[in-house]
């Protein structure tokens, strides 16, 4: 396919909530495809989303789930799933989506936090109501405990209640990711997150020849904002309901793809595939690969380029503010390459010290967001108020500084600052140094006890191939001749055949690799 680089993007329709866009759409593309099933082809059109999701709405209300009725639900990234969340914006349920992939100890604690009345899960699928039945029987005595329903497909007779617009209500319930101890329930509005949606099809520019993708879980949060966007744009999604890389490459191939979606470990992917094929072009359709949720090596953009003739097109953004900064399918090979985009129109961002001064263009601090996309607060009080200052900034918890062409660059996470003897080492710029070594396939850098110096700089490589990892030796002479401070060098290595990843985004999850090493 010859790819089209001059349409103009198309015009985002808006409403005040997620089931009145949907409306909306339908009204305006009744017979235009919306979601495609990337392992089977099946199709659906706008018209008969909202169609599907209205039978649907009627059996769920049925089974007596209705305005207020607290839903988790469990399922894999389907044409359902979707129907499921906009069947339940019908209804004005307040939803608690859960990663599908998650077990029954992570279950269990988003049951309780989010005090569900209702849990669902895949038709026919024993392990997923196992797993929901363990869930239940752990929660504590004085819990309620909530009904587990298998979702049907069919249509219910129930008469729907007449829909009421939710205004700033919330009605989404979504729990980061797992890499602290006890996940935080984040609480948003359809407003919040459409409020993502509408920036990320503005920064992509999109238009009406593109085709989407959603190749991630869809309980994530960026299922329902990419949902949202392209219901927006009124442009056909890509579902995948697992990332096998050949399988992936053959549906985006199939419906001529132009936007892939997903994070590092998904780009990374897609360039394995294409070395494995050889010189034919793996995906001809595919320009843009959009994503963020982990740190983008900046050696990745020119892989991309090179090699998938595509380009990535990266942005900032977490479970508690999605889209907050974005890059443009326009942007220069620099900004997209050393930066992670502009923040959303409406947005204020803060770059602070330690003291909570507020730092000048440039200098490095912690980011804190307060805006339209922002949440409002967690479900735990206690966490409210630790995360969130008098005046309303989130403190992101991420470290950063604000560029003079202002865009935002993400350096790294607080807690990945190491002290080594005083000094502040950042583990993200030693990553991004040793992730252009041949043997390094990825690569978590981490603070560890040290009597001596505090804390030791150590670096876990995933190797390229674990029966040839890289060496001590090697690593110091890679880094010495990137002109790294000796500072800053890891006094320790170690290699893992597979890092430890969340479920999500495939992020690393650096606790488990403190506590797996400090452990010895």
């Amino acid at each position: 396919m010859e790819k089209n680089h001059c349409q103009e993007p198309v015009q985002l329709i808006q409403a005040p909530s997620l089931w009145s866009l949907l409306e909306s759409r339908a009204d305006l593309s009744p017979k235009a495809v919306f979601l495609i099933q990337g392992e089977t082809d099946r199709v659906i059109t706008f018209g008969e989303c909202r169609r599907q999701a209205l039978d649907l709405a009627a059996w769920l209300y049925s089974q007596g789930i209705g305005p207020g009725t607290v839903v988790a639900w469990q399922l894999p990234t389907r044409i359902e799933s979707v129907l499921l969340q906009f069947a339940l914006a019908r209804l004005g349920a307040i939803q608690a989506p859960v990663i599908h992939l998650y077990g029954e100890k992570e279950l269990a604690q988003v049951l309780t936090q989010a005090g569900a009345d209702f849990v669902i899960v895949p038709p026919g699928d024993e392990e997923h109501r196992t797993r929901a039945q363990l869930a239940v029987a752990s929660l504590p005595e004085t819990a309620v405990p909530p009904r587990i329903l298998a979702l049907e497909t069919g249509g219910g007779e129930s008469q729907l209640p007449p829909f009421a617009e939710p205004g700033e209500a919330v009605h989404w319930y979504y729990f980061t990711s797992g890499t602290t101890s006890r996940p935080k329930g984040a609480r948003h509005t359809d407003q919040t997150l459409m409020a993502g949606a509408r920036y990320l099809g503005t920064a992509l520019e999109v238009r009406a020849v593109d085709v989407g993708t959603i190749g991630y879980p869809i309980g994530h949060i960026g299922g329902i904002i990419y949902s949202a966007m392209a219901i927006m744009a009124g442009i056909p999604v890509v579902l995948i309901e697992r990332y096998v890389p050949a399988r992936v490459a053959a549906a985006f191939r199939r419906h001529r793809v132009t936007l892939g979606g997903g994070s590092t470990a998904h780009y990374q992917m897609l360039l394995a595939e294409q070395a494995r094929v050889g010189n034919e072009p793996l995906i001809p359709s595919l320009e843009i690969l959009a994503g963020g949720g982990a740190a983008k090596p900046a050696d990745l953009f020119g892989e991309v380029r090179n090699r998938l003739d595509a380009t990535i097109v990266h942005a900032y953004g977490m479970t508690e503010a999605p889209i907050s900064a974005h890059n443009s399918r326009y942007g220069t090979d620099e900004q997209l390459t050393h930066s992670d985009g502009i923040p959303m129109p409406g947005l204020e961002v803060r770059i602070v010290d330690g003291q909570g001064r507020v730092l000048a263009t440039g200098e490095s601090g912690e980011i804190l967001l307060r805006g339209p996309n922002v949440c409002k607060g967690y479900l735990d009080p206690e966490q409210t108020a630790a995360a969130f200052d008098e005046e309303g900034f989130l403190h992101t918890g991420d470290v950063g500084h604000l560029r003079e062409d202002g865009h935002l660059c993400v350096t790294g996470r607080i807690k990945d600052i190491i002290i080594r003897k005083g000094e502040n080492i950042s583990a993200r710029e030693i990553e991004e140094s040793l992730l252009d070594h041949p043997k390094v396939g990825d690569v978590a850098v981490i603070g560890l006890p040290d009597p001596e110096r505090g804390e030791m700089v150590c670096a876990v490589v995933e190797p390229v191939d674990i029966n040839d990892p890289l060496t001590f030796g090697e690593m110091l002479d890679h880094l010495s001749a990137r002109k790294l401070m000796r500072q800053k060098i890891p006094e320790r290595l170690e290699n893992l055949e597979r890092l430890p990843r969340n479920e999500g985004l495939q992020k690393v999850v650096k606790t488990r690799l403190r506590d797996r090493f400090m452990a010895g």
